[in-house]
C-alpha cells in the first residue's frame, strides 16, 4: 500500500502512434507527441564527418544497416518528441519501439517517458505516483520489465499497471462492456466483466490508423499524385499571396524518415476527408461520387472521389487491400484478418453465455481511428444484420473527438484521482520487498 502526499500521479499511455501523458484528475493529457523516435549512429556521425573531409561524399544507405543493427544506446542518438521529429537530418532513422503491441525497444520507451517527464511535464518523476496504461495482452516479462525500470531507473514512490481496455470502459462509467479500441497500430475487440478483461476473448487485427494511411498513399500513388514531404522544398513569395514551390536538395534523408514524413500528411488527408461508406463499398456504385478537394503543403490542391470511403471499409472487408495497387504484398496478411463486426461478434461468442447480452447492449468506441465519420452508425447497422435476434445492438461512441482519442488516458486519470483507489498502488517499499514479479499480484 501506498500512503504518499497529496501529490497528484501522473497518467501515460504509450500508444503505437502517440504517447499521451498528464495529471491524474485532469480531463485531457498535458502531453501528446509521436511515440517514435529518430535514432543516429554516433559512430556513423564520425565516420561521416571523416568521409566528407575524403571525399564530399556520403552513401546512405550504409546508415540504414548501421542503425538497425547496432541497438545499444551509447552509440546512437535518439530524438524524441514532435518538435525533434519535424527536423529533417542528414541519416536519420525514424524507429517504432513498439510491433505487434509488444515493446522490441526499451531504449526507445526510456527516452519517450523521459521526455514526457523532464520536457513536457517539467516533472521529477520520483515525487509522483506513475498510473500506466498497456495493452490487454501484455506479457509478465514486459511487465516486470517496465516496473524495474520505473522503480530503478525513475525511483517513483508507487506504480500501477492498468489494462487499456478497462480504462476505456471506466472513462464511459462501465464495469462492464466490450471495448473496440481502433489505434495507429491495430485494432483490438476487449470484453470488459466487473473491470477485468477476459484474456480469452481478445481479438484483435493488424488494421489501425497507420495501415489505413499507407492504403491512402499507395492509391494516390497509382493515380500519379505524389506526397511531397515537408522538408523537401520551401515557398518562395514571387508577388503578395503568390508562392513559387523551390525544391531542396536533401541526398542522406533516410527512406525510413521520408516515408514519415509522408504518412504524417496521408494521414491528416484521411481524417479529413475519409467517411466510412453505409453499405459495403461497391467499385460501381461509387465511381460517379462527386471529389473532394484537399490542399497538399507544397500548395497542389488534390481531388479524392471513391477513396474517401473505400479506405475506411478496409476496416470492414479487409480483402479491399488486395484492390489498392502497392498493397498486394499485404495480401497473405490480411487473408486471415476479419472485419470488425466479425470480430465483435467472435468475441462475443467467446464470453460466457451470461453476460452476452450485457455486451451487446453496450459496445465502446475508442483510439483514434474510431472518429472517421460514421464508423458507430455502420458498425451498429452491420452489427444489427448480423447478431443473433434477441440481442439489442447499442455502439457507443462519445460525441467528443477528443475523448475517443484519449479514452484510454481519461479512464486513467478518473481511476488515479479515486480516494478509494490509493490502497492499490504498488508501492517502492513492495517492490524492494517483493520484487518486480510481485506486479502480477497487485495488478491482475
Amino acid at each position: 500500500m501506498y500512503g504518499g502526499d497529496e501529490v497528484s500521479a501522473i497518467v501515460i499511455d504509450l500508444g503505437s502512434h502517440t504517447c499521451k501523458a498528464g495529471y491524474a484528475g485532469e480531463d485531457a493529457p498535458k502531453a501528446v507527441f509521436p511515440s517514435v523516435a529518430g535514432a543516429i549512429d554516433q559512430m556513423e556521425v564520425d565516420d561521416l564527418e571523416k568521409t566528407e573531409n575524403n571525399s564530399g561524399s556520403v552513401d546512405s544507405k550504409n546508415t540504414a544497416r548501421t542503425v538497425d543493427s547496432d541497438k545499444t544506446k551509447g552509440k546512437r542518438k535518439l530524438y524524441v518528441g514532435s518538435q525533434a521529429l519535424r527536423f529533417r537530418r542528414d541519416n536519420m532513422e525514424v524507429l517504432s519501439p513498439i510491433k505487434d503491441g509488444v515493446v522490441v525497444d526499451w531504449d526507445i520507451v526510456d527516452s519517450i517517458w523521459d521526455h514526457a517527464f523532464r520536457e513536457c511535464l517539467l516533472i521529477d518523476p520520483k515525487e509522483h505516483p506513475m498510473l500506466l496504461a498497456e495493452p490487454s495482452s501484455n506479457t509478465q516479462q514486459q511487465r516486470e520489465r517496465t516496473t524495474e525500470l520505473m522503480f530503478e531507473k525513475y525511483k517513483v514512490p508507487a506504480l500501477f499497471l492498468a489494462k487499456n481496455a478497462v480504462l476505456t470502459s471506466f472513462a464511459s462509467g462501465r464495469a462492464t462492456s466490450l471495448v473496440v479500441d481502433s489505434g495507429g497500430g491495430s485494432t483490438t475487440v476487449a470484453p470488459v466483466h466487473d473491470g477485468y478483461v477476459l484474456q480469452k476473448a481478445v481479438v484483435s487485427s493488424p488494421i489501425g490508423g497507420e495501415f489505413l494511411s499507407d492504403c491512402l498513399m499507395k492509391s494516390l500513388g497509382s493515380k500519379g499524385i505524389t506526397i511531397k514531404p515537408r522538408y523537401s522544398f520551401k515557398r518562395k513569395e514571387i508577388r503578395p499571396g503568390e508562392f513559387q514551390i523551390v525544391d531542396l536538395d536533401v541526398p542522406n534523408t533516410t527512406e525510413s524518415y521520408s516515408f514519415y514524413s509522408q504518412r504524417v500528411i496521408a494521414s491528416d488527408i484521411k481524417e479529413c476527408v475519409c467517411r466510412a461508406p453505409d453499405t459495403p463499398y461497391d467499385e460501381s456504385a461509387y465511381s460517379n461520387i462527386p471529389m473532394t478537394p484537399y490542399e497538399l503543403p507544397d500548395g497542389q490542391t488534390i481531388e479524392i472521389g471513391a477513396d474517401r470511403f473505400k479506405i475506411p471499409d478496409v476496416l470492414f472487408n479487409p480483402s479491399l487491400v488486395q484492390t489498392i495497387p502497392g498493397m498486394e504484398n499485404y495480401a497473405e496478411t490480411i487473408h486471415s484478418v476479419r472485419g470488425l463486426p466479425q470480430m465483435v461478434i467472435e468475441s462475443i461468442n467467446k464470453c460466457d453465455v451470461d453476460i452476452r447480452r450485457e455486451l451487446f447492449s453496450s459496445i465502446l468506441l475508442a483510439g483514434g481511428t474510431a472518429s472517421v465519420q460514421q464508423l458507430k452508425e455502420r458498425l451498429e447497422k452491420d452489427l444489427l444484420e448480423e447478431s443473433p435476434q434477441a440481442a439489442r445492438v447499442k455502439v457507443l461512441a462519445s460525441g467528443n473527438a477528443t475523448e475517443r482519442r484519449f479514452s484510454v488516458w481519461i479512464g486513467g486519470s478518473i481511476l488515479a484521482s479515486l480516494g478509494s483507489f490509493q490502497q492499490m498502488w504498488f508501492s517502492k517499499s513492495e517492490y524492494e520487498e517483493h520484487g518486480a514479479s510481485y506486479i502480477q499480484r497487485k495488478c491482475p
